[in-house]
């Protein structure tokens, strides 16, 4: 077969000149008008169906030989996978075209990491009789209670209760993270699960008014009595309670109380809330208004080493009950999160916003003698005055690299490896999110994984500047297990 009377120029050539032969033939000119008329529709439709014919076999005739019509690597792939004797024969055939589309698919995301998930139960809500506010039998009832109840002003009902069938703590695996232990798993469930019969407005001696509930479970009104039975109700803008504590266990510090997330009816506009258990137990490090601790006395128990290695302070050592470790495990929590109020509530580290506390309640022109500065919520238990309580975690990830509080990394001089080796793993997000899915009520506040991972690129990039500034000062990494 030649070659050149296939080319694409002949077959056009061909094909406009066989109407027109066809026409001189049949001596269209001759023909009345009526009759041109219906011969040309006819012709055209020949011509059309010739035109369409040519085509297909051509193709077909392509798709026999696949490899005139790729490009040069796919051709040579052909040849490999061909017989020699095939080889031979395609050797001698150059391919018709060169210009080619590639097509390239977009790869996937690559996701930071996998969570384990299954689907939601249903769900299936119980009918539940709300309690008349101020009868005869709610005053029956709070009369033994020793505390300012709050029922009536808040117009608390038992629908503040969590009733729907189900646990908003989602375990689907047979094991909890392991940064978890049994008594957090257990309070993170009383903390969303529980039946609430009060809610009270207490002040515990060292503390501002807290809001407190207590469930079905506890039978006084009393606040020391409150044994893993009370929880305390705070702001909706306090949500980032709820990932300190996440933090704080991923990180094997431990010394949060147990937090999780919970909507009111009654309280926050019917908005999350964060609840975290109480622990009667708690008491101010130093609670004698003689003996407050302030910046100074601090950094001076810091260059003596309080309680380390078991060696009793002096009395000049300015040194508390808490142990010189304990302060290297506050300083990383409150720099990750980027929290002020126990270390330098006056905000001298940073620039603050408007709106912040110091600058509301004008702390921060008092930073010229910063020595005095008094430390706040520096918290123990009375059973244990060698450990720090890390209270009241309300986080700022609104603040960028640029304006951090280093001020909170002075005279730090060891920090612990365990913390230290979370943040270095490369593993943090992949934790935090295992860890936070648990908690389905602030997953879903913080807008699902989209907004969980927006605070997690805040706490990564704080780490990744807090492992530069341990290389550029010599911090040392040690351990803190004690």
């Amino acid at each position: 077969m030649d070659t050149h009377s296939t080319r694409p120029g002949n077959v056009c050539v061909a094909l406009i000149c066989l109407p027109v032969s066809f026409l001189k033939v049949c001596n269209f000119w001759k023909y009345p008008a009526l009759r041109k008329y219906l011969i040309i529709p006819v012709v055209c439709f020949v011509y059309l169906f010739f035109t369409v014919h040519v085509s297909r076999t051509s193709s077909t005739r392509q798709d026999k030989h696949p490899d005139l019509w790729t490009g040069n690597s796919v051709y040579s792939h052909s040849k490999n996978a061909q017989d020699p004797a095939d080889v031979e024969v395609n050797e001698s055939v150059s391919p018709t075209r060169s210009n080619v589309v590639y097509i390239t698919l977009k790869s996937k995301r690559h996701k930071p990491a996998i969570i384990r998930g299954t689907v939601r139960p249903k769900l299936r809500r119980k009918k539940v009789k709300v309690r008349p506010q101020g009868g005869t039998q709610d005053k029956a009832n709070d009369a033994g209670h020793d505390t300012n109840t709050l029922n009536k002003r808040l117009g608390y009902s038992e629908l503040d209760a969590s009733d729907t069938g189900y646990s908003t703590i989602r375990i689907y695996s047979e094991k909890a993270p392991p940064w978890f232990s049994n008594d957090d798993i257990t309070a993170m469930r009383f903390l969303a699960d529980c039946k609430i019969t009060q809610i009270d407005e207490v002040a515990p001696p060292g503390f501002s008014s807290l809001i407190l509930f207590k469930s079905a479970t506890n039978g006084t009104g009393d606040v020391d009595e409150c044994r893993k039975c009370c929880g305390i109700v705070k702001r909706p803008l306090d949500m980032s309670e709820v990932f300190a504590f996440h933090l704080d266990r991923i990180l094997g510090l431990n010394r949060t109380l147990p937090a999780v997330s919970r909507r009111f009816h009654s309280l926050g506009d019917g908005q999350p809330c964060p609840v975290v258990l109480w622990d009667p137990s708690l008491s101010p490090v130093v609670d004698q208004p003689s003996e407050k601790l302030n910046w100074g006395s601090y950094q001076t128990s810091l260059k003596h080493k309080c309680w380390h290695r078991g060696v009793i302070p002096k009395p000049e050592w300015s040194c508390t009950s808490i142990h010189h470790h304990e302060w290297s495990k506050l300083v990383v929590f409150d720099f990750l999160l980027q929290i002020y109020e126990r270390l330098d509530k006056n905000c001298c580290g940073f620039k603050p916003r408007p709106e912040d506390t110091c600058v509301e309640l004008g702390h921060h022109e008092e930073c010229r003698d910063k020595d005095s500065i008094e430390l706040r919520h520096i918290v123990h238990r009375k059973h244990d005055p060698h450990r720090l309580v890390f209270f009241n975690n309300k986080s700022y990830f609104d603040r960028d690299e640029g304006n951090l509080n280093f001020r909170l990394l002075e005279g730090i001089k060891e920090l612990p490896d365990q913390s230290v080796s979370v943040l270095r793993s490369q593993r943090l997000r992949e934790k935090l999110l295992q860890s936070l899915f648990l908690d389905q009520q602030y997953w879903d506040s913080q807008g699902g994984r989209q907004g969980i991972e927006k605070l997690i690129d805040v706490i990564e990039r704080r780490a990744k500047v807090l492992l530069t500034y341990i290389n550029a000062h010599g911090i040392k990494v040690v351990p803190m297990n004690s």
